[in-house]
């Protein structure tokens, strides 16, 4: 909506620019869509005020739209950007879903336990869920703001330099010579994994009860993420029978009716007379993930048939 309607995205949008994105966001609704997305973090939106986003939401409640958002930041500020959330969400009269929650960086391991507080107190008084995926690594576009964070990054494209897909940052800045930054700088624009996040957070929101299962795949990249692959199988296979962090038919339900009820799809989800059969058979001995960061296309093992 930013893009379509500004020409600068540094700035907060003018009335006349909100104007524009209202009467675009309205064709859209009335066209079908479900509701609005934000990334905040990134670059097109990074700039925009919540007043501006209120205005733009605000159309979502009486459409019955839901408001998902990928947080202004995952960081130190993880708590006050869902409370910016929240307040769209209020504002709008919208349910409030946060894309693939987590808390990012190595001073901030640990915060999932006041984030999540957070959102069991706040779905007392207004609708929020959020999604999950199974990885202590995420995966975006390569910025240099990144690095400091993370403990390692693999990059997954790059515009430049196309050979080096699939190869770690560190071992690129020492072959160029230079440092990380400097090596960033030279790819981009460029994608990259970060390796950014503790397992005892990953695990902590996997077993929060109204936690969606999802992949936040990028099936673009030339050396994608394993999530792609690898989310559902690994949930299944490593968390759920493995680990113990949720029972077989809970992992089941959160990929499949949890997600349908919460974003309003109807006659999906549930295996019932009338309903369209999107059915997955697999061995729940054996299903497991077998793509990793070195191999991220491996398909899964244990999955029989997928039906359409």
């Amino acid at each position: 909506l930013r893009v379509g309607a500004m020409d600068d995205l540094d700035r907060a949008a003018t009335d006349a620019e909100i104007d524009a994105m209202r009467e675009k966001l309205a064709e859209a609704l009335d066209a079908g869509a479900i509701g609005m997305s934000t990334g905040l973090y990134y670059e097109p939106a990074r700039a925009a005020t919540t007043e501006e986003i209120i205005q733009l939401a605000e159309l979502l409640g009486p459409a019955g739209a839901l408001y998902t958002t990928h947080l202004r930041d995952e960081r130190a500020p993880l708590q006050e950007s869902m409370e910016e959330a929240f307040t769209i969400g209020r504002a709008a009269g919208a349910k409030v879903v946060l894309s693939h929650h987590k808390s990012s960086g190595a001073s901030n391991f640990g915060a999932t336990r006041e984030s999540l507080a957070l959102v069991e107190e706040t779905r007392k008084h207004q609708p929020v869920t959020l999604d999950v995926y199974p990885y202590d690594a995420s995966s975006t576009v390569l910025t240099v703001d990144r690095l400091a964070a993370s403990k390692r990054v693999i990059v997954t494209w790059s515009v430049p330099r196309p050979d080096i897909a699939g190869r770690y940052l560190d071992e690129i800045a020492k072959e160029m010579g230079c440092s990380e930054e400097e090596a960033a700088e030279s790819l981009l624009p460029a994608g990259a994994i970060y390796f950014m996040m503790d397992e005892d957070d990953v695990q902590r929101v996997l077993k929060y009860p109204h936690a969606i299962v999802a992949s936040d795949g990028l099936p673009h990249d030339v050396f994608p993420h394993p999530r792609l692959w690898g989310t559902f199988p690994r949930v299944l296979g490593h968390y759920s029978r493995d680990l113990g962090l949720m029972t077989l038919e809970d992992a089941v339900h959160r990929m499949t009716g949890l997600p349908a009820a919460e974003f309003g799809l109807t006659g999906r989800g549930v295996v019932a007379v009338g309903n369209q059969a999107d059915i997955t058979i697999f061995d729940a001995t054996t299903v497991i993930d077998r793509a990793d960061f070195q191999h991220p296309t491996e398909p899964a093992a244990g999955i029989d048939t997928v039906f359409v």
